[in-house]
């Protein structure tokens, strides 16, 4: 049987296309999980019935086709987006018009088109990442785009793709110093070089929490955050990112307190005292939502590493915030302390607001602890040996870890579950971190503790490459704090009772993220965790190379270079002596490589010929290129109409014309050096001859 689109051969036009239908393609392929399925599966449909068309060379669909489907991707993004501007519905719109406009790809100039729409969506994908393999990927597509353009140029004959490739390379390769002049030195614009901050839907820490959130986060592999550490890095347990503070619980929901919520002497409750030694370190933080920086729990000094000025940091007790959500990737200094303490020392007013609970939930937890308080033991006891009864009963009454906790979150009439609390404490007793610490809250209080949950990250791995510890979205973490009189908050993670792996155990270097890189790692654990830390640092270094070149770092490299005051006006003067002085070393090099005719040790000889001739007022031989050969000129000379004065002249410098001709194309018996005499002797002959000529015809004009 046999397949219907086979072919025995592929005509140049059907191979051109393929090529850069593929290339299309790949510059489309990481869109595919954002666009919507219509637009995702006709933009396919289309490249697919173009590649079709090209292998059989058949023909193409109708115009009449054509703008229908426009006029029904119009209408999709419209209902898609309920607009045609914007970033979503704007490459949606360039992928459906690249797709359909290679259903009419028939000419150079079409092909032309398609290849800009694919530089336009090469730059579409930067408005969403700037990583490094997006990068890498980006610029495997303008390689190909660009062999495309070459292969356009080339109409006749049937040039191979490699020829056409090293082409475009050479071309990238003379286009690099244009480009690092213009990254070096080309003015940031403010907002508009940035976009994005390595955009898009970004899961993290959230100034809230519902029973479940953080359980998402630990599903979420990509990186928060990475530290390098100036002094020795504490053990892993210690390793407390300090993220919002939760202070109010509605009975469903832990939120942070609005600043317009504090009263008149809440500010002053976090005075923090600190002893022992300094650990310094530098943080790199990913984009994120909130304005709270996570840094290292007791940490009380922290500043944008310099020359970056932003992000502007403020701190209260040991939170920290910025002036606004970390929407950029932020590089920051801290100095934590090792030994701290933060709160008041004596009981204040103000400490009763971390005692509210709403009424009417959890009613068997309220009662529980309650009864708990009763207890004889318990009865006078102060709020860190309740903390410390609390905890030993989690670690004896059958609780457990777990990242699955079942939550059903509505109850039997379809209305969000009023008692989660309830059932996780006296139930199920099985939950994640924020299970925990948010029911050791809400005991501590009923007992009379001032308690409050605290979100952030827990712990970090080690990239042997380049010595960061990485925190990553999935070791986001809650915690709780009570108030002891004497001391102030004090810090408790309800989990390490029942899950002390989960705190003092190093993260894996190697995390499966899906089934297949899962397998993968068991065939060689050790190999594929070294190479994705390889892939980590160099996604670091081009974080911190590349995407945090800013206008800063512009100014701090022209003060290193003796600017005094720099600003824009220096940047665009460098940048303009800068690519002024590549243009220059171009044309030197264009010059310098200029094709040149081969020539024979004639060549000098027959241009002095030329020129003596030409000075006598000769005209040259017609249709022969410069310096025409000798027997040319001879010929040229007999049918030449001479002046009387001149006429006496002529036979003499045509013999001298032939003689050299003779001398030129004779058998090479005639030793080397004999032959160089006969040669000049011929020249001047020819030269005085020529001046004669030129001095007997100015005479013969005179008379």
């Amino acid at each position: 049987m046999k397949w219907p689109f086979a072919r025995t051969s592929l005509s140049r036009e059907g191979r051109d296309t393929l090529w850069l239908l593929a290339i299309l393609a790949l510059s489309i392929l990481p869109h595919a999980e954002r666009l919507p399925l219509w637009c995702a599966l006709g933009t396919g449909a289309a490249i697919v019935w173009r590649a079709q068309v090209a292998w059989r060379d058949g023909a193409l669909p109708p115009r009449w086709l054509l703008m229908v489907c426009l006029a029904a991707s119009i209408g999709l993004t419209l209902w898609s987006f309920k607009s045609l501007f914007g970033r979503e519905a704007g490459v949606t719109l360039v992928t459906l018009l690249a797709g359909l406009k290679t259903l009419e790809l028939r000419a150079r100039r079409d092909a032309f088109v398609v290849t800009s729409l694919g530089f336009f969506l090469i730059l579409t994908q930067f408005l969403y990442s700037q990583s490094l393999p997006i990068a890498a990927l980006m610029t495997l597509v303008l390689m190909g785009l660009l062999t495309s353009l070459v292969l356009a140029q080339r109409p006749t004959g049937r040039p191979s793709v490699w020829s056409a490739m090293k082409v475009a390379a050479r071309s990238v390769v003379m286009g690099i110093p244009v480009m690092l002049a213009l990254f070096l030195f080309f003015p940031r614009l403010g907002p508009l070089w940035s976009v994005p901050a390595d955009a898009g839907q970004r899961t993290g820490l959230s100034n809230q929490i519902s029973l479940g959130n953080v359980a998402e986060l630990a599903l979420d592999d990509t990186v928060a955050m990475r530290v390098r550490f100036i002094d020795a890095p504490p053990v892993t347990s210690a390793l407390y990112f300090r993220g919002p503070v939760l202070d109010v619980f509605d009975g469903l929901t832990w939120r942070a307190r609005e600043p317009q919520h504090r009263g008149p002497d809440i500010d002053d409750l976090e005075p923090v005292r600190h002893s022992g030694t300094q650990l310094r370190y530098q943080l790199t933080i990913e984009p994120n939502r909130i304005a709270t920086v996570p840094l290292l729990d007791g940490t009380l000094t922290a500043v944008p590493t310099p020359p970056a000025t932003e992000p502007q940091l403020r701190r209260q007790g040991l939170s920290w915030t910025a002036n606004r959500p970390l929407t950029e990737r932020s590089q920051l200094d801290a100095v934590a302390w090792h030994a701290f303490q933060a709160g008041p020392q004596q009981p204040v007013m103000a400490l009763n607001d971390w005692l509210q609970l709403p009424a009417g939930f959890n009613p068997r937890t309220l009662q529980w602890a309650s009864t708990f308080r009763s207890q004889p033991e318990l009865a006078h006891a102060d709020a860190r040996t309740l903390s410390n009864a609390v905890m030993t009963h989690i670690r004896q009454t059958g609780y457990s870890y777990t990242l699955s906790p079942g939550e059903g979150g509505l109850d039997a009439q379809g209305l969000p579950e009023r008692n989660v609390v309830d059932r996780f404490w006296m139930d199920s007793k099985s939950g994640f971190c924020e299970h925990f610490a948010t029911a050791y809250v809400v005991v501590m209080r009923t007992m009379g503790v001032p308690a409050r949950v605290v979100t952030g990250f827990q712990g970090a791995e080690l990239n042997p490459i380049d010595g960061l510890h990485v925190v990553r979205n999935s070791d986001a973490h809650a915690w709780a704090e009570f108030w002891q009189a004497g001391e102030g908050w004090v810090r408790v993670d309800p989990t390490a009772a029942v899950a002390p792996e989960r705190i003092e155990r190093a993260r894996q270097v190697f995390r499966n993220r899906d089934a297949l890189t899962g397998a993968l790692s068991q065939i060689d654990p050790a190999v594929w965790g070294r190479l994705r830390a390889y892939v980590e640092a160099s996604n670091h270094r081009w974080n911190i190379w590349v995407l945090q070149y800013s206008r800063n770092r512009q100014m701090d490299l022209l003060r290193n270079w003796g600017f005094d005051s720099p600003d824009w006006t220096d940047l665009v003067r460098l940048c303009g002596v800068v690519l002024l002085g590549v243009s220059l070393l171009g044309l030197v090099w264009l010059w310098w490589t200029r094709p040149r005719l081969p020539q024979t040790p004639w060549q000098k000889p027959l241009l002095r010929v030329h020129r003596a001739l030409v000075a006598a007022g000769l005209p040259p031989p017609v249709d022969c290129p410069a310096p025409a050969p000798a027997l040319s000129w001879a010929r040229t000379l007999a049918k030449l109409k001479a002046k009387p004065g001149q006429e006496a002249l002529r036979q003499p410098l045509i013999d001298a014309l032939g003689q050299l001709d003779a001398l030129r194309y004779a058998p090479q018996s005639l030793p080397a050096r004999k032959l160089r005499q006969e040669q000049a002797q011929l020249l001047d002959a020819i030269v005085r001859h020529a001046q004669g000529w030129r001095v007997a015809g100015r005479r013969d004009q005179a008379n």
